[in-house]
């Protein structure tokens, strides 16, 4: 019994070692995806964040031709690393519009005025309640909605060069 004692904390330690090099070479997928791709986009409509640029309604969702809704931040850098691609779905004919999260007109003006403005309309989410409401967690993030306002697809993180063509493909747009 005494040499069960002393090999005992040994023991506990190769255990708690073991269970630590699992979750480290096969980590969990903590990415929380929306439970609306499928369903239609729910309703909302946010006032203009920029002046001369429209707010974001789900009726804009809702006029035939699907369209991207990027849940997006001035201070969020994964958002400016997508920006280029952002541009490259606009110049593809892909219709953008954004959902601006905690930020300010200034923030959002400059931001758009560095990285481009590929937004046919930005409205302004100060406290997060649309971004919520389709089931977005975090930005940048961007949804594909058909044009009856059905949650298509949804692109969790930046967009990169290699996610752009199925997005504008998922958008109905080729090439």
């Amino acid at each position: 019994m005494r040499r069960l004692t002393l090999w005992l904390p040994l023991g506990i330690f190769v255990a708690i070692v073991a269970i630590v090099a699992a979750g480290l070479l096969a980590p969990a997928d903590r990415t929380i995806h929306s439970a609306l791709v499928g369903k239609p986009l729910p309703h909302f409509a946010l006032a203009p964040m920029l002046p001369g640029k429209p707010g974001v309604s789900t009726d804009a969702f809702r006029r035939g031709r699907p369209r991207l809704l990027n849940v997006f931040a001035s201070w969020c850098i994964p958002c400016e690393a997508e920006a280029p691609q952002l541009m490259r779905l606009k110049a593809m004919g892909v219709p953008i519009d954004a959902v601006a999260i905690h930020d300010s007109p200034f923030a959002v003006a400059e931001f758009l005025r560095r990285n481009g403005d590929p937004y046919a309309a930005v409205g302004d989410d100060p406290s997060s309640a649309v971004q919520l409401a389709i089931g977005s967690s975090g930005v940048p993030e961007t949804f594909v909605v058909a044009g009856d306002g059905t949650i298509l697809d949804q692109h969790i993180g930046a967009i990169r060069d290699e996610d752009v063509a199925g997005i504008a493909n998922a958008a109905g747009v080729t090439g």
